[in-house]
C-alpha cells in the first residue's frame, strides 16, 4: 500500500514521552498521529478501511488496513504487523515534566481477522487526549520519510530535530531516560557509537532534518549532546514544501482581520494551529452568517472542556455540517 506523503503535526509530550517501541510499533503511532490529526481537521479519509469510533466511555476505537503499516509492496511482514500489536498492548505510555506523571497503556484489544486486510484495536482516551495535546508545542515531520526509517532511534532524531532552527541540548541521561535505555550503554562511547552515530548515518542519507552535534563535557565526562539541526532539502517533498508554503501565504488574505484577531487573541490559536485548521475556519467564515458570534459563543462553553481547542473545533464541524445540510 502506497503511503500518501503529508506533513504530520505530533504533541511535543508524545515526541518526549518516555518509550521503547520497534520500528512496526512506532509505525503504529504514526498512523494514530495521522488519524487523530485528521479527524480535528475535519479530513475524511479516502480508504474505507480507516475508521475512528468514539463509544459511550469516551474509548477511541480505530480500524486500519495492514498494509498501511507495511514499507511497501515488498514488505509482507505481516507477522511482525501481530507481534508490534501484541507488543502495544503490554506497554506504557510514560510521560513526565515539572507538573505531572502519567503511565497509560498504549492500546487495548487488537483484532485481527482472519484473511482480512484490516485490523483494529482501541486506544484510551487519556493516549488520545496526549496525541491532540499541543499545550507544549508540537513537531512537524513527513509521514513518508518517518514510516521509511529502520531504526527506531533514527525515528526520535527525526522527530526531535524535524523543522528546529535553534540548536537542542539533551543530557545523556534525557536521551537514554527518552528512548529506554537507561540500563543499556553503560560506556558512554558505545551509546555514541550505536544510537547518536546510527541514527545520524541513516538521517543522512535519507531524511529532510539531519543533525551535528558537540558532546558537552563536565570535566572529563561527556554528560550532554548540543544537536544542531540541519535542513536537507534535496530529501524534502517538494508538493508538500510548495503547499506549506502556500499556507504560509493564505493567512493573510483568507480570513477577514477580525476572525485572525478573535482566534489568536480571544481563544489563543498560534498561527500553525490556524494554518494546520484554515480550510476549516476558511469553510465556516463562508458559510455561516455571523462566524465570530459563533467563536464567541464555543469560547464561552469550551471554557470547562479538558480540551477547549480541540472542542472548538469539533463544533464548527458540526455547525458546517449543519448548515450544508440546509
Amino acid at each position: 500500500m502506497a503511503i500518501v506523503n503529508k506533513d504530520l503535526i505530533q504533541s511535543y509530550i508524545m515526541t518526549t514521552a518516555k518509550y521503547d517501541f520497534n520500528v512496526y510499533e512506532k509505525r503504529i503511532i504514526y498512523r494514530l498521529v495521522e488519524m487523530a490529526q485528521g479527524e480535528l481537521q475535519g479530513i475524511k479519509f479516502a480508504d474505507n478501511c480507516q475508521k475512528i469510533e468514539h463509544d459511550l466511555f469516551s474509548c477511541v476505537n480505530i480500524t486500519m488496513p495492514i498494509a498501511c503499516l507495511l514499507n511497501g509492496e515488498d514488505d509482507k511482514n505481516y507477522a511482525r504487523v501481530k507481534e508490534a500489536l501484541q507488543s502495544l498492548q503490554r506497554k506504557i505510555f510514560e510521560y513526565e515534566d515539572d507538573e505531572i506523571w502519567q503511565s497509560i497503556s498504549i492500546i487495548a484489544l487488537p483484532y485481527i481477522r482472519k484473511r482480512s486486510s484490516v485490523l483494529s484495536f482501541q486506544v484510551h482516551p487519556r493516549v488520545w487526549d496526549c496525541i491532540l495535546d499541543f499545550s507544549k508545542g508540537f513537531r512537524k515531520y513527513e509521514l513518508k520519510a518517518a514510516m521509511s526509517f529502520k531504526s527506531q532511534f533514527s525515528m526520535r532524531f527525526y522527530e526531535l530535530l524535524s523543522n528546529q532552527k535553534t540548536p537542542l541540548i539533551y543530557s545523556i541521561e534525557q536521551l537514554k531516560e527518552m528512548f529506554c535505555v537507561a540500563d543499556k550503554y553503560e560506556r558512554i562511547n558505545d551509546f555514541m557509537r550505536k544510537v547518536v552515530e546510527a541514527a545520524k548515518k541513516e538521517l543522512d542519507e535519507v531524511s529532510p532534518y539531519t543533525f551535528e552535534y558537540t558532546p558537552l563535557k563536565t570535566g572529563r565526562k561527556i554528560t550532554a549532546i548540543k544537536f544542531y539541526p540541519v535542513y536537507q532539502p534535496e530529501h524534502r517533498d517538494s508538493d508538500l514544501e510548495k503547499h506549506d508554503l502556500q499556507k504560509q501565504t493564505a493567512l493573510s488574505w483568507s480570513l477577514t482581520p477580525e476572525i485572525r484577531s478573535y482566534l489568536k487573541n480571544s481563544i489563543e490559536f498560534s498561527d500553525k494551529e490556524i494554518k494546520n485548521n484554515l480550510d476549516l475556519f476558511i469553510s465556516a467564515q463562508t458559510l455561516l452568517p455571523d462566524f465570530l458570534n459563533e467563536l464567541a459563543i464555543l469560547k464561552g462553553k469550551s471554557r470547562e472542556k479538558k480540551n477547549p481547542k480541540g472542542y472548538i473545533i469539533n463544533a464548527i464541524k458540526g455547525k458546517i455540517k449543519d448548515r450544508k445540510k440546509i
